[in-house]
C-alpha cells in the first residue's frame, strides 16, 4: 500500500494470530518490487489494542483470508468499520521446490497489487 500510495493514509497490517515470523518467501518476492518486509513483525488485532491502537480510528479492514474476515466482522460489533474480503490465494502450501514456491508467492503478491489498484485507483507514487 505504501509503495503505491505513500503516506496518503494510515495503514496497519494485522492478522488473526501473531505467532509467526514473516515468511521468507514473502520477504523475497516483495523485495523484488523494492518493498522491505524483513523488519516487519506480525501482530494480531488483540495485540494492536493492547499496544494502544484505537481500532475505532480505522475506516476499513481488508481481510485476505476467511479467518481474518470473520475476526474483522466480529470487530464491527464494537467499532464502525467497513470490512472487505479479498480472496487471495494462500501460497504457503503450494509448490515443492523453491522456484515453484516463489511463483506461488508472486501470484499472491500480484493479486494483492491488482486488488489495491482496483479498490484505490492507480498508484500515486512512482517506484
Amino acid at each position: 500500500m505504501k509503495k503505491y500510495y505513500g503516506q496518503e493514509c494510515y495503514v496497519q497490517s494485522a492478522g488473526v494470530k501473531n505467532d509467526m515470523e514473516i515468511d521468507g518467501f514473502s520477504i523475497a518476492v516483495c523485495q523484488e518490487l523494492g518493498v522491505e518486509l524483513s523488519r516487519h513483525r506480525t501482530r494480531s488485532f488483540h495485540e494492536m489494542e493492547e499496544w494502544g491502537d484505537d481500532l475505532s480510528g480505522f475506516d476499513l479492514v481488508i481481510a485476505l483470508s476467511p479467518a481474518s474476515q470473520h475476526r474483522a466482522l466480529d470487530l464491527t460489533r464494537w467499532y464502525h468499520l467497513d470490512v472487505e474480503y479479498w480472496p487471495i490465494i494462500d501460497p504457503t502450501g503450494l509448490g515443492s521446490r523453491r522456484e515453484e514456491k516463489l511463483v506461488a508467492y508472486r501470484l499472491a503478491r500480484d493479486q494483492i497489487g491488482k486488488q489495491l489498484i482496483q479498490r484505490f485507483g492507480p498508484p500515486t507514487r512512482k517506484g
